[in-house]
């Protein structure tokens, strides 16, 4: 059986080896946080993720799952080591690769014989090579041997674990055939569900997965600007997007319009290759109007509440009620989350911010010092709307489709609910209590304008 090692636990990281120990590999988890790795060795899992804990514990139960701060013991226990820490954006929009660095020197130190070393982490092209290239001027003179692969993940927060069990793709770029059969041994229940395989060369394998996200952010700041005009026309995104999804060229998927695109991925990956074309001599314009159109996008969100609840020019006095905080639901992931600079930009316009998210306030809490100050966390969306001139509903949980509209409307100051992510466009009690502003049409609270 093959050992399998993986450096970092986040949520790429932790995703990963918790599956693979369901499929009965040994697998050990390294980080160098020791609050972290004694937590998880207690079945604590610090994300969260639907699906995630149960596999935490049933591979510690089974003892095919384990996690140390030593890198050492990874290192030599392991056949394959992933390589799954964060490649965070610099100020430039460059991604940061000074983690993935540490771990390669940890690798090239204590490797104790032949290694499959896996780039899991999103890396710029040419890392994989550059990994290699280190690594085997480090072992010279010794008899140990490493081959290098990339093997990007498509996997989405909140629906991380299924899409680990069972993925869209499996792509792999490696320059070693003992490499890819030892890779196909890792997924070989991957193999026997069909799921496809890419086998291909380092650089294409990293430039899959910086064309996948970007190709996605490019569609969302897309529809996003088509919203925006919708709404000055008279025409229902919503339909827009239903009609252009029944192109089976186009596809309905990301083609839902919002207050712009977040989350761990998308805002540094587009920034990430933009970096990289423009150090090769090649400007990404399609990719930097995505990048544009999405700051825009929550620009405008918030000149939608002001322009609705201003008063005398200003928010000052105005109370507002976020429903949401992380990117997404299902997931407790803040990280590039629009809530984030809407709240900003309201603070800064005078009004006083309540917040409440099923996930998120943890990591806003620890994360969000700057704001935490000035905005109150509360309990539940119906505390959070008490005495608040409006609602923004900026991530689309599903418990809040069973909210007690009537109650919530009567403790309000206002009745104004801005549905950033049309989560309630066609929920009539919705609209009885509320007056009510989705995103891309002019229907609810918008007038038309004759076209120019």
């Amino acid at each position: 059986m093959v050992n399998v090692g993986v450096m970092g636990t986040g949520y790429v990281g932790l995703v990963h080896g918790a599956v693979l120990s369901s499929y009965g590999f040994r697998v050990t988890c390294m980080d160098v946080d020791e609050h972290k790795i004694e937590r998880l060795n207690q079945g604590i899992s610090p994300i969260y993720e639907p699906g995630l804990e149960e596999l935490l514990h049933e591979g510690l139960e089974k003892g095919t799952l384990s996690f140390t701060t030593s890198a050492q013991q990874v290192v030599q226990s392991s056949d394959v080591l992933f390589i799954a820490v964060g490649t965070p954006a610099k100020e430039d929009g460059s991604a940061d690769l000074s983690y993935v660095w540490e771990v390669v020197q940890q690798i090239g130190k204590y490797i104790n014989g032949y290694k499959v070393i896996v780039s899991k982490s999103t890396m710029p092209v040419g890392t994989s090579r550059s990994i290699a290239l280190y690594l085997d001027g480090s072992l010279r003179g010794t008899s140990y041997r490493v081959d290098v692969a990339s093997n990007p993940e498509f996997l989405r927060q909140g629906k991380a674990v299924s899409d680990s069990l069972a993925p869209s793709r499996v792509v792999i770029g490696t320059e070693s055939e003992e490499a890819k059969e030892l890779l196909k041994t890792v997924y070989a229940t991957h193999l026997e569900q069909d799921v496809p395989f890419l086998f291909t060369n380092w650089e294409s394998s990293e430039m899959i997965k910086y064309a996948s996200n970007s190709f996605l952010a490019v569609k969302i700041s897309f529809i996003n600007e088509l919203a925006l005009l919708s709404e000055k026309v008279g025409a229902r995104i919503q339909d827009i997007a239903t009609g252009m999804g029944m192109d089976d060229r186009i596809s309905p998927h990301f083609l839902q319009a919002g207050p712009g695109y977040g989350g761990s991925c998308f805002p540094k990956d587009t920034q990430a290759i933009v970096d990289v074309g423009r150090k090769n001599g090649e400007e990404l314009y399609v990719v930097r109007a995505a990048i544009a159109a999405n700051d825009k996008q929550k620009a405008k969100m918030v000149s939608k509440i002001e322009e609705v609840l201003s008063f005398d020019g200003t928010l000052k006095g105005r109370t507002i009620a976020i429903w949401g905080l992380a990117f997404k639901p299902d997931t407790d992931d803040i990280r590039y989350a629009p809530s984030y600079e809407i709240i900003q930009e309201l603070l800064s316009r005078g009004a006083s911010v309540k917040v409440y998210c099923p996930q998120g306030m943890r990591l806003a809490k620890q994360q969000w010092t700057e704001l935490s100050s000035r905005i109150q966390y509360c309990d539940s969306e119906a505390e959070c709307a008490q005495k608040a001139d409006a609602i923004v509903l900026m991530t689309e949980w599903e418990q809040f489709r069973t909210s007690s509209w009537e109650k919530i409307v009567r403790t309000m100051r206002g009745n104004v609910f801005f549905d950033m992510r049309n989560m309630f466009t066609e929920d009539s009690v919705v609209r009885q209590w509320f007056q009510y502003y989705p995103v891309g049409s002019s229907e609810y609270g918008y007038p038309l304008q004759e076209a120019q």
